[in-house]
């Protein structure tokens, strides 16, 4: 007991004296820093024992980290077969496919930009292992090689969201918004343009008929009846040819010789060229030169709101909880017409239609409620009324047809009931954020690539990385 209580002692005693030690460096350090101002180490030329491990410099929540977890995971066998074997070596698709989705994330769209942060940014050059394409490489990659397989990678990730019971494709909120196409914003061609010129050269072409009849009506006896109201650029080279041969004795004034050379070298042309623009157009009203597949939309994008006539796509989407579920452009710049052709994408990319369907009264047309129907689809889809109808407590009417105010009245009903009310409401909180995510989060306003095809390649990469980024904040 007696060396205990010594021991004791011996070590009180001894950590009064490191305590001691303690404060005195304290105070020195103390005095030290009032005369001298004392920095960290740095050295940027010094060389490192050990390179780093860029792994090491990321958080493991980083959205770099999932999005190349997650796309390591994929099934791409179909995209590397669109590779041909032979000659020098390729970069890896999948690394590709990472720095495309990830450059979309961080709001990087242009290539050469992607291409310089290859170089700079530290997430980028531990996506791609240090490795370096070009612009060139990264352009070809994403509108050549993901052309027909993108919508499959999307799918996969969807499909992945639902096992983790992140979405649900049972309930699925529809909407629809315009994004400006790469495109002339002054070369265009209009629909009615087309028919106003077809419509004034067949008159023209008439008149110069009448004509060449009150001056040389014998020679023009014994010719068929012509049909100016359908002409085509083989039946007017025959008619101005026939008309320069009746009239080539004659006496005619300048003005009419003058448009007959006119019409012998541009009419005819001009029919060939209107053709193959109204081709192009098929139903749609206009289309741009520089994009053909795009069609001028009015755009609500200056701040007065007054709309402004732009060559755009119209983005259909489909989401639930906030994220993309299915996408697909149209040229229409209403969203009536577009529901059938989305309904059919879904079904194509699922095998099945979701069993309740949100959406606003853009889509409320009797057409659009029999689709519903026939698909055994619950329509939560406001009428163009439903909102005086609500207020007034009675159904409007239809007496010109009375198949649609009976739909009306179902629709009413559903919209009406718990359920329906809970889903109103949840429409503007689900689809319509994504919207405000895409064009003034992530600043996507205008598509980088041109023609149809392209432009789904690109809002592919745009809804895997919004989902990729969803995932992340649940995660």
């Amino acid at each position: 007991r007696g060396c205990l209580k010594s021991e004791i002692a011996f070590f009180m005693q001894k950590r009064k004296a490191e305590a001691f030690l303690i404060v005195a460096n304290f105070v020195i350090c103390c005095v030290l820093t009032k005369s001298k101002v004392v920095f960290k180490d740095y050295n940027p030329k010094e060389n490192l024992l050990f390179p780093p491990n860029l792994s090491e410099l990321i958080d493991d929540k980083h959205p770099v980290k999932i999005v190349s977890n997650i796309i390591d995971g994929l099934d791409i066998k179909n995209l590397i077969k669109t590779y041909k074997p032979g000659g020098t070596s390729s970069y890896h698709p999948k690394m590709l496919l990472k720095v495309l989705i990830y450059g979309y994330l961080s709001n990087i769209y242009s290539s050469r930009k992607m291409e310089q942060a290859l170089k700079e940014n530290i997430h980028f050059m531990w996506l791609s292992a240090m490795s370096r394409p070009d612009h060139n490489t990264l352009n070809r990659f994403r509108s050549e090689r993901l052309k027909g397989e993108v919508k499959a990678i999307f799918t996969q990730i969807v499909l992945l969201l639902e096992k983790e019971g992140l979405v649900s494709l049972e309930t699925t909120f529809v909407d629809g918004t315009k994004i400006e196409a790469n495109a002339n914003r002054y070369t265009f061609v209009w629909g009615r343009a087309i028919k106003k010129h077809q419509v004034r050269i067949a008159e023209q072409l008439e008149e110069l008929w009448n004509y060449a009849e009150s001056v040389a009506k014998e020679e023009l006896q014994n010719t068929e009846n012509i049909d100016f109201k359908e002409i085509d650029s083989e039946k007017v080279t025959q008619t101005i040819d026939k008309i320069n041969e009746v009239l080539k004795d004659k006496k005619i004034p300048s003005k009419v010789r003058q448009k007959l050379n006119y019409a012998k070298k541009n009419w005819a042309n001009n029919l060939d060229k209107y053709k193959k623009q109204q081709a192009i157009l098929q139903a749609r009203n206009s289309y741009s030169k520089t994009d053909t597949d795009a069609t001028f939309m009015r755009m609500k994008e200056d701040h007065m709101r007054n709309g402004q006539l732009k060559a755009a796509y119209n983005l259909q989407i489909s989401t639930n909880k906030q994220f993309i579920l299915h996408y697909s452009i149209h040229p229409n710049p209403t969203d009536t017409k577009t529901l059938e052709s989305h309904l059919k994408g879904f079904e194509d990319r699922y095998h099945k239609v979701p069993k309740e369907l949100v959406a606003d009264a853009g889509y409320g047309s009797e057409e659009n409620y029999n689709l519903l129907k026939n698909n055994k689809i619950k329509p939560y889809v406001k009428y163009n009324y439903f909102r005086k109808d609500q207020k007034s407590g009675q159904i409007t009417t239809s007496q010109n047809n009375p198949k649609l105010a009976k739909i009306r009245e179902r629709v009413f009903k559903l919209l009406n009931t718990k359920k329906g009310i809970k889903l109103r409401k949840q429409r503007c909180h689900d689809v319509e954020p994504v919207f405000a995510e895409l064009k003034h989060n992530k600043n996507f306003k205008r598509f980088m690539l041109r023609g149809k095809t392209k432009v789904e390649v690109e809002i592919g990469i745009l809804a895997i990385a919004h989902n990729l980024k969803k995932m992340t904040k649940a995660a």
